[in-house]
């Protein structure tokens, strides 16, 4: 049995590039709920739309990796808040392509 990347077909980088991107939206949202937004106060402060804010929750893949970093800068997040989030995994975690 593999994991999602395998039955996937993505290669070291594009399964790490999903794990970045599931990082930060669940950072984002995260940060959100914190604050006790909605996801319509966040998209006016962020000047976007409530369904765009659930599809960056959701790191849907319309959604770009840009976005999600302006978005939580936005929430007052630092470079090292996101760094944190970066090296964090969410969900299962790909295979390490360290040696």
């Amino acid at each position: 049995m593999g994991d999602a990347a395998d039955f996937l077909g993505l290669t070291p980088e594009e399964a790490e590039f999903v794990q970045l991107k599931l990082a930060l939206a669940a950072g984002l949202r995260e940060e959100r709920e914190t604050q006790s937004l909605t996801q319509a106060e966040l998209a006016n402060r962020v000047g976007s739309s409530q369904s765009r804010v659930a599809k960056m929750e959701a790191a849907d893949p319309t959604v770009s990796g840009d976005l999600l970093v302006r978005s939580l800068l936005k929430l007052g997040a630092r470079r090292g808040d996101v760094a944190r989030l970066v090296t964090r995994r969410v969900g299962r975690t790909s295979k390490s392509t360290a040696s």
